[in-house]
C-alpha cells in the first residue's frame, strides 16, 4: 500500500470514527429522550384505571361524561402509543391498548379495565425504559411548602377537594383522603398529574416546577389517606427487617399502587410502603447490598414468569445481574473466584431458559440453583465491613483488571509516535484518554444525578464502543505491520513533509485512545462505588491506597513499554506493536460481544465451560464466533503485510 493510499484510507477512516464515537456517546442520551416520551400515555393509563369505575358499574354507564372521557382516554393511548420512538414492543403495545379500547366500548367490569390498563401501563414502561421513581430522596417538608403554595387553594389545606378557588370546578378538585380512590394511585401517577395536568379540567400543568419539587410535592399529596395504624405496622415491620427486598429503594414505594401492592405482595408490605410513603429517606437509609439486589430481582423475575409475562421476567433476569451481582464481582472474585464463575453461568442459564420459553419447572429450578449461589456468595461477604487488606486488594485488582488493556493500546500509540519523530501529536492522545476518564466520571455523575442509565444502557454503551475499537485496532494493526519494514517506513516519513502525520491520522490514533479507555472507564466508577459500600467508612484509605498502587504499577506498565520501545529495531518496533494492537482487537471483540449479551442486545448460546474475561474468551457460539472472526482477520493482515514486503 502506498502513503498515498495509506493516507486516504486513514482519511476516510477517521471520517468513519468520528460517527461511530457520536454514535456510541449518543446511546445513553437516546435512551433517555425515548424514556421522557411515553409519560403522556402513562398518565392517561393511570386515569383509566382509577376513574373507570365512576363511569360504568354492572355493565350500565353510571356516568355519561366520565364514560365518553374513558372512551377519549383509550383512543388517545392507542394513538400516543403508535407515535412512539420505534420499539419491537410498540405493536404489541398498541394491540394491547385497542383491546383496552374495545373493552371500554363494551362496558366491562371496572376490575378487568383497571388490570388492564395497569398491566399495560407497566409494559410501557418496561419497553421505554421509563425513570418512574424519584432520583433522590423527597423532602416531604418542601413538599408541604408547594401544596400550601400551589395547590391548596383548589383542594383545600387538608386536601379534602373544598378549597374557594375549587368550588364550582367540574371534575371537583380531587379528595385526597377518598382511601378506596387513593389505593388505586400510585405516587408517580400524582407526579405524572403534577407535571402534565389534566386537559378539560381545572388541574394545570406544573411542569415549571422543578423534577424533585414535583416529587417532594406527590410523596406530600399521598400521605393525606395515610392511616396512622397502618403506617405505624409498616414502620415495626420495616425495623424488623420485612420489606427490604421489595423496597430495594424509592422505585416499588413510588411506582405501585396499594392495590397492586396487595395484589403482589399481600398486606404487610402495604403497610411497609404506608410508612416509607411517610418516611421516604428509610428506603435508602441502609442501601441494599448488590447481592440482596440480585436475589430480590430474581425473585421478581420467577415471579413474573411464573404469572406468564416472559418479557418481564427476562427484562428482570439481565437487570439481576446488571445492577446487581455484576457490582459485587470484584469483591467476590478475592474471597471465592470459582463462585463468581459459577454465578455468571448459572445466571446466564436461567436467562437462556427464560428467554426460550422453557416449562415453568426447568425454569423455577433453575432459579433455585441461583438463589443458593448467591446466598453463599452472600455468605462469603458476610459481615459488616470488608477487612483493609481485602478492600485494598480488590481496589487494585480493579483498576489493573479495566486498565491494562487500555494501557496497552495507548502505550503502543505514544511510542509509535515518539520512534516517528512526532512527540507534538502525543498531546492529542493525551487529550483522548484524559477525555474518556473525564467522560466516564460525567456519565456515571449523569446516571446517578440527573438521568437513569440503565445496566443494560451501560453495557450496550462498553459493548459497542469495544466492537468499534476493536475494528480501529485491527485497522492500525494493520498500518503499524506494513510499515515494520525500515525502508517502507523511510519511504513513508519521506513522502510526508519531514515526517509531519496527517491530522486524519492524528485523530484517529487520539480517537482509538478515547475509545480503549472510555469503554471501561464508567463501569469502573461503578465497581469502585459498590465496594466503596462493601468496605464501609473505615475501608476508605484501603480503597484509596488500592487505587494508588494499581495507578502506579498501570503508569510502570506504560513507562516499561516505552523505554521499551526506544531499544528494540525500527522492524522489531513495528511487528510487536503491530502484534500486540491486533491481538488487543481479538479481545475488545469478545468482550464486546458478551457485554451486549450480558444487556439482552444479542443472543447467548452456551458453548462449554472455559472462562477467561482477561482474554475476551466467553462460553458462548456468539462470543468465540466474533472472536474466531477477529482472528481470522489479524491473521489475514499479518499474511497480507508480509507477504507485500516479500515481493
Amino acid at each position: 500500500m502506498t502513503p498515498r493510499a495509506v493516507h486516504a484510507a486513514l482519511s476516510r477512516l477517521h471520517e468513519a470514527l468520528r460517527l461511530g464515537c457520536l454514535v456510541v456517546l449518543l446511546l445513553v442520551p437516546a435512551g433517555i429522550a425515548r424514556a421522557s416520551e411515553p409519560a403522556t400515555v402513562l398518565h392517561l393509563l393511570d386515569y383509566i384505571a382509577v376513574d373507570y369505575a365512576g363511569a360504568v358499574q354492572s355493565g350500565k354507564v353510571r356516568d355519561e361524561a366520565e364514560y365518553q372521557e374513558m372512551q377519549e382516554f383509550a383512543g388517545q393511548a392507542h394513538t400516543l402509543i403508535g407515535a412512539l420512538a420505534d420499539n419491537p414492543a410498540r405493536a404489541a403495545l398498541q394491540a394491547k391498548a385497542a383491546d383496552l379500547a374495545r373493552d371500554i366500548e363494551a362496558k366491562t367490569a371496572p376490575t378487568q379495565v383497571a388490570a388492564q390498563a395497569g398491566a399495560l401501563r407497566w409494559d410501557v414502561i418496561r419497553a421505554y425504559h421509563v425513570q418512574v421513581a424519584p432520583r433522590s430522596v423527597p423532602d416531604l417538608a418542601r413538599g408541604a411548602a408547594l401544596y400550601a403554595q400551589h395547590c391548596a387553594a383548589c383542594h383545600g389545606t387538608e386536601g379534602r377537594g373544598d378549597g374557594p378557588a375549587g368550588k364550582g370546578l367540574d371534575p371537583a378538585p380531587s379528595d385526597f383522603h377518598d382511601r378506596d380512590r387513593m389505593a388505586q394511585r400510585s405516587v408517580h401517577g400524582l407526579y405524572n398529574t403534577i407535571t402534565l395536568g389534566v386537559e378539560g379540567t381545572g388541574m394545570a400543568s406544573f411542569r415549571r416546577l422543578g423534577e424533585d419539587e414535583r416529587w417532594a410535592l406527590a410523596f406530600f399529596a399521598a400521605n393525606f389517606a395515610a392511616d396512622a395504624a397502618l403506617t405505624a405496622r409498616g414502620e415495626a415491620l420495616w425495623r424488623a427487617g420485612r420489606g427490604r427486598a421489595p423496597f430495594a429503594d424509592l422505585g416499588n414505594v413510588a411506582t405501585l399502587s396499594a392495590n397492586e401492592l396487595r395484589a403482589q405482595a399481600g398486606d404487610d408490605m402495604v403497610a411497609v410502603q404506608a410508612y416509607l410513603r411517610a418516611h421516604p429517606q428509610a428506603a435508602v437509609a441502609d442501601k441494599p447490598s448488590p447481592i440482596d439486589v440480585a436475589r430480590a430481582t430474581l425473585a421478581a423475575s420467577a415471579q413474573a414468569y411464573r404469572r406468564g409475562d416472559r418479557g418481564a421476567a427476562g427484562q428482570l433476569a439481565i437487570q439481576a445481574y446488571l445492577e446487581g451481582f455484576e457490582l459485587a464481582e470484584a469483591s467476590l472474585q478475592n474471597v471465592d473466584a470459582p463462585l463468581v464463575v459459577r454465578i455468571e453461568r448459572e445466571m446466564m442459564a436461567y436467562r437462556a431458559l427464560v428467554q426460550a420459553g422453557a416449562p415453568a419447572e426447568r425454569v423455577a429450578a433453575q432459579y433455585g440453583t441461583v438463589g443458593e449461589l448467591l446466598a453463599q456468595a452472600r455468605e462469603r461477604l458476610s459481615g459488616a465491613e470488608m477487612s483493609p487488606a481485602a478492600t485494598f486488594v480488590a481496589s487494585l485488582v480493579i483498576l489493573l483488571r479495566e486498565g491494562a488493556e487500555a494501557i496497552l493500546v495507548v502505550a503502543a500509540i505514544l511510542a509509535f509516535l515518539r520512534r516517528g519523530g512526532r512527540p507534538d501529536a502525543r498531546r492529542w492522545v493525551h487529550a483522548g484518554w484524559v477525555a474518556a476518564l473525564a467522560l466516564g466520571v460525567a456519565t456515571w455523575f449523569v446516571s446517578r444525578h440527573l438521568v437513569e442509565i440503565s445496566g443494560a444502557d451501560r453495557e450496550v454503551t462498553e459493548g459497542v464502543t469495544a466492537l468499534v475499537a476493536a475494528a480501529m485496532l485491527l485497522y492500525v494493526g494493520y498500518w503499524l505491520h506494513s510499515k515494520s519494514h525500515s525502508q517502507a517506513w523511510q519511504k513513508f516519513i519521506g513522502d510526508r513533509v519531514s515526517g509531519a502525520l496527517s491530522a486524519g491520522t492524528v485523530w484517529t490514533l487520539a480517537m482509538v485512545s478515547f475509545l480503549a479507555v472510555y469503554r471501561e472507564a464508567f463501569e469502573t466508577v461503578l465497581f469502585y462505588q459498590a465496594l466503596a459500600t462493601q468496605a464501609g467508612p473505615q475501608g476508605t484509605s484501603a480503597l484509596l491506597a488500592g487505587v494508588a498502587a494499581g495507578g502506579a504499577l498501570l503508569a510502570a506498565l506504560a513507562g516499561f513499554i516505552l523505554r521499551a520501545s526506544v531499544r528494540l529495531p525500527l522492524g522489531l518496533f513495528f511487528s510487536a506493536s503491530a502484534i500486540v494492537l491486533l491481538v488487543l482487537a481479538v479481545v475488545f471483540t469478545g468482550q464486546g460481544i458478551a457485554a451486549l449479551q450480558e444487556a439482552g442486545a444479542i443472543g447467548a448460546d452456551p458453548l462449554g465451560s472455559l472462562r477467561l474475561p482477561l482474554l475476551g474468551i466467553y462460553p458462548t457460539l456468539q462470543s468465540m464466533a466474533g472472536q474466531a472472526a477477529a482472528l481470522a482477520a489479524s491473521a489475514w493482515v499479518l499474511w497480507r503485510t508480509t507477504r507485500a514486503r516479500a515481493r
